[in-house]
């Protein structure tokens, strides 16, 4: 049996490993077919802070495990297929590792960028083709860019990205943006931002240096056209992963687990929600690492209450 267990080893699950280690609470981390999260799928991470020159955000993600190893944090590859909430402590049914049993349960499954779909997208991730502008802007420096997507998200993205930018153009494949006015009143003032509206994406064109355009068809005419383009900003949304949670933990309508303000509580004593899987503003390293160190605080202060019986359940 364990103390705590953390699903999910991004910044968020691996900063809570290191805190949780550290106090000699021995986690248990079960990573999932995925290990480190989003930041494998970068290249150079600048804005994490103590990494000057930038950092791969593998390597950084390598970096937190170790440090995590070193406290005495447990690390297992499985898939958690579903929880026991109904009972105290908590039963984990984890696809290769069987049943697990802990006192407290640390969710930081992190969220999924959604993605086209298309022909040429997933083979040039990293290369040219990106889901988070603030995170890669800054490599595309004077070079012309495309964003996908017509909500608040691929305008405010469109927006921050006209300050690297030589050129924006946002592709949406409806004449009409979902975007609120105010966002897309602000975008229609930015003289670096071009449209292409009405427009399906059908195929990321690129050489062997990466992105080189994006493949469109225009849906009034049925007419093809490649838009040049060094960068590809996909912004049509994230899906937090909390299917496996079958519906027992408080989730917004977009699936995202609400926790308490001020805390990394959920509706059910002695389960926390860290990383992407709970925010639905910043999505960044930082502030995910943050709310880990947050959730393990949170943890092992309801550890102490369990081991003092001040705990009601």
């Amino acid at each position: 049996m364990y103390k705590s267990v953390i699903i999910g080893t991004g910044p968020a699950g691996l900063t809570a490993a290191i805190y949780l280690a550290r106090a000699n609470l021995k986690p248990l981390v079960i990573e999932g077919p995925q290990p480190g999260g989003q930041l494998t799928t970068t290249t150079e991470v600048e804005n994490f802070p103590g990494f000057v020159d930038g950092i791969m955000g593998p390597e950084l993600m390598d970096n937190m495990r170790k440090q995590a190893e070193r406290f005495g944090a447990d690390f297992r590859m499985g898939w958690v297929n579903s929880i026991e909430f109904g009972e105290r402590p908590f039963k984990l049914n984890v696809e290769g590792l069987g049943e697990i049993v802990t006192d407290t349960v640390i969710l930081s499954t992190g969220a999924t960028a959604k993605y086209l779909g298309i022909p040429g997208e997933e083979e040039n991730v990293g290369r040219g083709v990106s889901t988070c502008a603030t995170c890669d802007g800054f490599f595309f420096r004077n070079k012309e860019i495309v964003v996908v997507g017509g909500g608040d998200s691929a305008l405010e993205e469109a927006n921050f990205l006209t300050r690297f930018a030589s050129k924006v153009t946002l592709i949406h494949r409806r004449n009409e943006l979902r975007a609120s006015k105010i966002m897309q009143d602000r975008a229609r003032a930015n003289d670096k931002i071009e449209w292409a509206l009405n427009r399906t994406p059908l195929e990321v064109v690129a050489d062997e240096q990466g992105v080189t355009g994006i493949k469109v068809r225009n849906n009034e005419t049925g007419n093809e056209e490649i838009i040049e383009a060094r960068g590809i900003f996909v912004a049509i949304g994230h899906h937090p992963n909390t299917e496996f949670l079958g519906g027992k933990i408080t989730t917004d309508p977009n699936g995202y687990i609400m926790t308490t303000p001020g805390t990394t509580e959920t509706n059910i004593q002695g389960v926390f929600a860290c990383g992407d899987v709970q925010d639905t503003r910043y999505r960044q390293a930082i502030t995910a690492a943050g709310s880990g160190c947050m959730a393990a605080m949170d943890a092992e202060k309801y550890i102490e209450s369990l081991e003092h019986g001040e705990v009601v359940l």
